[in-house]
């Protein structure tokens, strides 16, 4: 018989605490600075959720100096779309205020970053952006610097297909360590989409990063999440192990209209480019994966059930062996012993998605459900067979990531605990390995499959000859 659930508490998270105050000698222990990384069974760092403070019940940071910061991408990412809650612009106004000066927008699409830019002069946050230059590169910025434009922090919002590697042209994050040493770097999430060999690479790259000291964050925002701190919350107090982890993703494909989206040789494929927020989220609560031990199977373009009746794109112009699974279902083992499993499907229509996070412990279950839009948390317990349901209204995962980043770099005096970057640079490469694994190990079952059946029909045909 079908538990039942039952209404707990709705969590209303905000802080009475008075704004921070700055300090400028000690500085904090390297560990929260997100340049470098710690293995473990399930121990990632986590924060109290009751100090994620909802974006318009937190405080400017306080202070009169400018904070100067380069944006690289002028894209969706980092100015809003009508796609998504996507928009890092935005949370960077309401965190820094009047203080925020954006000295520089790279991007090679000039036109465009002009016309972001000045949709942004035209608004109340015309101080931010009244002295932003344009540039193509980063170079570019560099030659025309003043040291007055010194940028504090810069925010990677580029495309992933030109970061994460050591190839001229794709190599952002080199650049940065190479012109700014030390400065603080936001790199949005995948860290990369190239070719699998060039793995190694992005490895490279977070030795670099994490060599020089810079601090750190990478944009896996759902680990931000207040209902994900939640269930760490339990699992710590409780001094759970985690069994097993079960993670869904399905996305509402009628939507998505970008032809280089149903390209796996542009976008790498959707697990690596949308999926990897919830292989992370199991990574994250499970630990290190035993990437030998990844299992998958695909279900692709041209078999019965992989028909798709609303797809946007004239997928006849991507080569055959380009085009996307519909359905990837995956299966690995963790260091710790646990077990994963995620399933990416292609199979929605109209715009919303359906995602879903479960997990087990003895005694537990943890059930985080729709975290894009409206996350809320079923926890059972030991004693009761009921579901209690967390909700968890006005949270910002894209705000808490910025403002925790923005708080260890102006080095905030608070609880120690109070502001943690969640993913460095070095966790998200064993992210971005495990989707990796998981897109070869669906590719292989895939040619297995084709290969045994084309056996099969040349048995029966030679068969059919000898009669």
């Amino acid at each position: 018989m079908a538990s039942t659930r039952r209404l707990s508490s709705t969590l209303e998270m905000t802080s009475t605490k008075q704004p921070a105050s700055r300090r400028g000698s000690e500085r904090r222990p390297p560990d929260r600075r997100g340049s470098g990384y710690s293995s473990g069974q399930s121990r990632r760092p986590s924060i109290d959720p009751s100090r994620l403070i909802p974006m318009d019940k937190t405080t400017h940071v306080g202070g009169t100096n400018d904070f100067n910061v380069v944006f690289i991408g002028a894209g969706n990412i980092m100015f809003g779309s009508d796609e998504g809650p996507w928009n890092h612009s935005f949370r960077f106004e309401h965190k820094l205020g009047l203080r925020l000066k954006v000295v520089a927008l790279i991007d090679p699409a000039i036109e465009r970053a002009t016309a972001v830019l000045q949709k942004k002069c035209d608004s109340f946050v015309i101080s931010a952006y009244q002295a932003t230059r344009v540039f193509k590169t980063l170079e570019d910025f560099v030659k025309n610097m003043s040291q007055k434009d010194r940028p504090r922090a810069i925010v990677v919002g580029s495309p992933p297909m030109f970061r994460g590697t050591l190839q001229p042209g794709r190599d952002i994050e080199m650049q940065i360590l190479k012109y700014f040493p030390g400065v603080a770097i936001f790199m949005e999430k995948p860290i990369a989409t190239g070719p699998k060999h060039e793995l190694e690479q992005s490895f490279q790259i977070s030795k670099a990063i994490s060599d020089s000291g810079a601090i750190c964050s990478v944009g896996y925002m759902l680990r931000y999440l207040k209902a994900v701190q939640k269930m760490k919350q339990i699992i710590e107090e409780n001094g759970l192990t985690v069994m097993v982890t079960i993670a869904r993703y399905a996305c509402a494909y009628e939507a998505i209209a970008k032809p280089d989206w149903w390209d796996k040789s542009k976008s790498a494929g959707p697990v690596i480019e949308q999926g990897t927020h919830f292989c992370d989220l199991s990574r994250y609560f499970g630990g290190e994966v035993d990437i030998a031990s990844v299992a998958a199977h695909s279900l692709d373009w041209d078999e019965n059930a992989g028909h798709l009746s609303k797809i946007q794109v004239d997928e006849s112009k991507i080569a055959p062996e380009n085009r996307i699974p519909r359905v990837t279902a995956a299966t690995w083992k963790y260091a710790s012993g646990a077990v994963g499993s995620f399933i990416h499907t292609v199979t929605l229509q109209g715009h919303n998605y359906s995602c879903e996070l479960e997990i087990h412990a003895d005694g537990y279950s943890l059930k985080l459900v729709n975290p894009y839009v409206q996350p809320t948390l079923y926890v059972r317990k030991p004693g009761d067979d009921h579901e209690q349901m967390y909700t968890f209204p006005d949270d910002d995962p894209f705000f808490s990531e910025v403002s925790n980043w923005i708080d260890i770099i102006e080095d905030i005096e608070e609880d120690p605990e109070a502001a943690q970057i969640l993913s460095s640079y070095e966790d998200a490469c064993r992210t971005y390995e495990l989707t990796w694994a998981i897109r070869e190990a669906s590719e292989r079952s895939r040619a297995a499959r084709l290969a045994a059946s084309k056996a099969a029909t040349t048995v029966f045909e030679e068969e059919g000859e000898a009669e």
